[in-house]
Parts: C-alpha cells; structure tokens; sequence
C-alpha cells in the first residue's frame, strides 16, 4: 500500500488524486474523516505523523509513503516506517533547501527534514518545489473588495508550479524505483512576476484585475498581521538576498511526467470558480 500523508492537503489530496486508478491501494492519511469520499480504491486512514503512536496498525502492507517536511518527532517516525517494512519515502521539501541555510526559520526545517531522510536507511526521493500557483488564492479578500491587488516582492520573475505537477511527480516516485536518491526542483514552464499573473487571472475571468507593487515596508507591516518576525525575515531572505533561484525553468516535470509541465492559464481556469465575485466590472 502507498501511505500518503497531508490527504486532505494541497499537495497531498492532488498526490491521492494522481494514484487513483494506478492499480495500487492508496492510504489517504489525515488527522479527521474526511468531510467528502475519497474515489474508489482510496481507504481512509486516522492518523496523525506528528504523534507516530497514533499510526498503530495503520503501516502493515505500507510500501511506500509520501511525507511533508517538518512533523515532530520526526526521527522516531522515520524508524517506525523502517521497522514496518516501508521501502521508500518521498518527501516535499522546497526549493529553500537549497542552500542548507539553518538560520532561516524556513529553510531549517526543509533541510533537516532532507537530512533525516537521507540518513534514515529508507530508500528517499526529494521534490524541492518552487513557489505554488494556489498561493494566488491568496488574492480572493483583495478581490471581493474590489478589483486591485497588491503582492510584495513583485520584481521578482517565479516560475510558480501546478501542485498538480508535483503530485504527478510524487506518484512516479511512490510507483517506481526509478527515482530513488533523486533530488528534483520543480517548476511551472515560465517565469511570471506577479503582474503577470494578474494579467493572466483577469484574461481568464474576463474581470478587470488591476495590479498594485506592495513596498517593503508596506509588506513587513501587512505581514505582521500574519506571521511572526523570524518568518518575515525569511520572506525576505528568499526574494531580496538574490540567493534563491525560483525563475529559471527546470525540466522535470516533463521528463518524469511525459507531458509538459501546466501553465498558470490552465491552473486559473480550472479554479475560476474561487475567484467569482457577482458585481465584478468585466474586462472591456
């Protein structure tokens, strides 16, 4: 069985998702029941990987599970899946990874994360994603209040992914040794500053979305609201210390998957639906 845990998650629904009709029995972890049914063939399964306790009985036939960075206790977990027989892991780590920086609040715990696996005796595969295109979900308040949107750091080129195409790449991964010992940065097909993608987004919603450059200050400020200081400075250490690379296209998505890696067009119009607002001025 391949264990997939976050189930509920961004990137993990989309993993359980991608190994539907695979032909292998998928174990949907979550914390809760899941709200909706998962498709045929997905068993549901409580548990939480902070508490390794709490996954008592749940890892027998578990071949292969599908790990997010960061849980505690995370040594002891790696252990348990060893001892039940578990062949490999694939881990979501990040492109912040990169340079092993541990006095990055963010960067720390992708890189032990990394280095666990690594040392933990199971087979390993890391993706190392570069920014999500989901994150411009985060635009949806702006827009119901109106039609501008503002974004920090909007200087910055990213070649935002489809966390479809990270899951596409974590089923391979769970599916096939072939992948085994390989790290792999994940990118879309096209470096976008975030005006682009209000450009796309308004095209694709035939609404009038006008972009705003949020400045530094500004955006310390608005983060305050959001996160604590060690998680700002991080911020700020990926998009104004020219150390992280989020721009430059990487090939593998289209190697691993056999098709090319999705545009931010196609991941607009598959979720217009979250953006719609009634009133909306329409794009003359």
């Amino acid at each position: 069985m391949i264990l997939v845990a976050g189930a509920t998650g961004n990137v993990g629904g989309q993993v359980v998702r991608a190994l539907a009709g695979t032909g292998s029995e998928v174990g949907a972890l979550s914390r809760n029941q899941p709200q909706t049914p998962w498709p045929d063939g997905i068993r549901p399964v409580i548990g939480d990987l902070n508490e390794p306790d709490s996954l008592a009985g749940s890892l027998a036939r578990v071949t292969s599970v599908f790990l997010l960075a960061g849980y505690r206790n995370e040594g002891d977990l790696l252990r348990r899946l060893a001892d039940a027989g578990v062949e490999r892991v694939v881990l979501l780590s990040a492109n912040s990874a990169v340079h092993g920086d541990l006095e990055n609040v963010v960067s720390r715990y992708h890189v032990l994360s990394e280095q666990r696996v690594r040392e933990s005796g199971l087979g390993w595969t890391v993706l190392r994603p570069v920014s999500f295109m989901s994150n411009t979900l985060q635009w949806i308040p702006q827009l119901q209040k109106g039609d501008q949107v503002e974004e920090p750091f909007a200087d910055v080129p990213v070649a935002v992914v489809d966390p479809v195409d990270i899951a596409a790449v974590a089923a391979q991964a769970l599916l096939s040794p072939d992948h085994l010992g390989a790290t792999y940065r994940l990118t879309g097909p096209q470096a976008l500053y975030p005006a682009d993608r209000a450009r796309i987004l308004s095209s694709v919603l035939e609404r009038t979305i006008r972009f705003a450059a949020q400045e530094d200050d500004a955006a310390r400020v608005a983060l305050r609201e959001r996160m604590e200081q060690p998680y700002i400075d991080a911020f700020f250490d990926f998009f104004r210390s020219g150390r992280y690379d989020e721009f430059t296209v990487s090939p593998v998505v289209p190697e691993v998957t056999g098709r090319p890696a999705r545009t931010f067009e196609q991941w607009a119009g598959e979720h217009a639906s979250a953006f719609a607002v009634e009133g909306s001025r329409r794009v003359q």
